[in-house]
């Protein structure tokens, strides 16, 4: 027998658990052999591409022959007027998660700390492990990142600070004072990550403008991506704001070509089309309310959200996430997240929220009569 793989391998990544996404929805069907079956597992936007971003991919199949613009040219310099930033002041990546691998790779050296919070993405901790990283754990205090907590745990070996805001899965934010506060304590040499996928369902005069603390020159990188509001996340395509020097570092480690010409021109698209966003938002407040009236009904307790998902505690949450599933019913169980009780439901179209209430009721029944 000759050497393993796992011999060969770089041993930072020997412990970490590939990512498990929620479960697709043709998956469920063939596994289950039903049909019908609705996703809430995700947190994608139930509503399809507007027309115009759909159109905009229609004209450019016949060039697919070509690669992509590799700067993202067009992109970008939208990107760049709709923020106040200069166009090198923008990256854009494979989703906002390949430009988390990006920020690790270029500025943490092996043994070098990076402060996270927990439960959050769960692509945090092994992206720091596959570069050789130190995690720094620091747990959410009433469901909610800990900045105080966070700030206490920077050493002289601290590099990155991720925070997600709002935060996944939980929902919640830190606000404008909050941060204010927290970056008035953390050193010039610490660099802070807002990872922003949901900060359009969270605007308000209480959130954070991440963006100005760009502008202002702090050591600060904003993450955002289109496959939340814009309906894009088939494509993979996302964005970090930063200091035109950070960026050029990225750069440095960025892959050629990483974002398709199919992302390119439908992220663009989606930027000229605001009535898909307010529709959206919309549907997704609405959503929200009659989940957590009906939430209120049933003595499920849940967290108070500002992102389009909401986290729910069950006793048996497990055995409530199989039967939802054998009714066509797919939400996110929360033992990856280190939560055994607990259950992430994206918020649907109303026709999709109604079903979820629905197979909730029944399977609540049978759990009281189990009881």
């Amino acid at each position: 027998m000759g050497t393993s793989w796992e011999r060969l391998a770089n041993e930072p990544i020997l412990d970490i658990a590939p990512y498990e996404p929620g479960k697709p929805i043709e998956e469920v069907e063939r596994e289950l052999g039903i049909a019908g079956a609705i996703k809430l597992a995700s947190n994608e936007n139930p509503l399809p591409p507007p027309p115009g971003v759909l159109e905009a991919m229609r004209q450019v199949l016949g060039n697919l022959n070509r690669y992509p613009d590799g700067s993202g040219y067009y992109l970008r310099h939208a990107l760049a007027k709709r923020h106040g930033v200069s166009p090198d002041a923008i990256i854009l990546g494979n989703g906002s998660n390949e430009l988390l691998e990006l920020v690790a790779r270029t500025f943490v050296r092996p043994g070098e700390e990076v402060v996270l919070p927990h439960p959050s993405f769960v692509v945090y901790p092994s992206i720091v492990q596959s570069v050789g990283g130190i995690r720094v754990v620091v747990t959410l205090r009433d469901y909610r990142v800990d900045l105080p907590t966070m700030a206490h745990a920077i050493t002289p070996l601290t590099k990155l600070i991720f925070i997600a805001n709002p935060n996944n899965p939980t929902g919640t934010i830190v606000t404008a004072e909050e941060v204010e506060k927290f970056l008035a304590e953390t050193p010039d040499r610490v660099i802070v990550v807002f990872d922003e996928a949901y900060y359009e369902f969270a605007q308000g005069p209480d959130f954070p403008d991440s963006l100005g603390h760009v502008r202002q020159g702090r050591r600060v990188i904003v993450l955002r991506t289109f496959s939340k509001v814009a309906s894009l996340a088939g494509l993979r395509v996302g964005y970090a704001v930063a200091d035109p020097d950070c960026i050029a570092l990225l750069n440095r480690t960025r892959a050629p070509f990483n974002v398709n010409t199919l992302a390119q021109v439908a992220a663009l698209a989606a930027l000229e089309d605001d009535g898909h966003a307010r529709i959206t938002l919309a549907m997704i407040q609405a959503g929200i309310q009659t989940l957590c009236r009906a939430f209120d009904q049933m003595g499920i307790k849940y967290v108070p959200t500002r992102a389009n998902f909401i986290l729910v505690e069950l006793p048996e949450a497990g055995r409530v996430y199989h039967q939802l599933l054998r009714a066509g019913v797919i939400v996110r169980p929360m033992m990856s997240f280190g939560l055994e009780r607990a259950l992430r439901i994206t918020v649907g179209t109303p026709e999709e929220n109604a079903r979820l209430i629905e197979a909730l009721r029944t399977v609540l029944g049978k759990e009281a009569k189990r009881g």
